[in-house]
């Protein structure tokens, strides 16, 4: 039998408990993602910060990418960045449920994108919903935003500034307001 790591089973959409035998896993692995992330927004060198955010998110990072620090992110591990991809300063990423950004993507100051959440209900409040986010091709997301977890955002798509995006975005569209509403379609 092929057991999946906490991880896999996060990142597949298992609702995990607080009282799981593996949470124990997500803990050190916090620890971790902090130390590095302490490093990351100390250094001061493009080269730097690219490696650091390699080794935070266990990938390599293409040099066609610019993060501008801060950066916060609680595990690292399941964020994919594509290539071309510029995030400003102060953004947060939690990704226990795995945040997926394609080329060509640009992501504004403040910027807060989730793949994590909590259920409503107090008996099981402190388990862990997660939901990937997808960002596909060319998006825009603009200064202050939130992505909610399992959110897609279609490829071509402006996200404005301030948003809260808790439902699917279609590409080619421009989306804004608090839940998100379509504002119109691009060409």
């Amino acid at each position: 039998m092929n057991k999946k790591n906490i991880f896999e089973r996060l990142t597949s959409g298992e609702v995990i408990p607080m009282d799981d035998p593996d949470y124990g896993v997500i803990r050190e692995m916090v620890n971790r993602t902090k130390k590095l992330s302490n490093q990351l927004n100390r250094a001061d060198h493009v080269d730097d910060i690219r490696s650091i955010l390699g080794e935070i998110i266990g990938k390599k990072v293409d040099d066609s990418t610019t993060l501008f620090t801060p950066f916060y992110t609680n595990i690292g591990i399941n964020i994919t960045l594509g290539n071309n991809v510029f995030i400003n300063h102060a953004c947060s990423f939690l990704d226990l449920g795995g945040i997926e950004i394609k080329d060509d993507v640009m992501i504004g100051p403040r910027v807060n994108i989730t793949s994590e959440n909590h259920p409503t209900e107090i008996a099981t409040r402190k388990s862990m919903v997660p939901g990937k986010v997808l960002i596909e091709e060319n998006v825009w997301i603009g200064a202050g935003a939130t992505i909610l977890p399992g959110v897609r955002i279609g490829r071509n798509s402006v996200v404005a500034a301030g948003a809260l995006v808790n439902k699917n975005v279609p590409p080619n569209t421009v989306v804004g307001g608090i839940p998100a509403k379509i504002l119109k379609k691009l060409n």
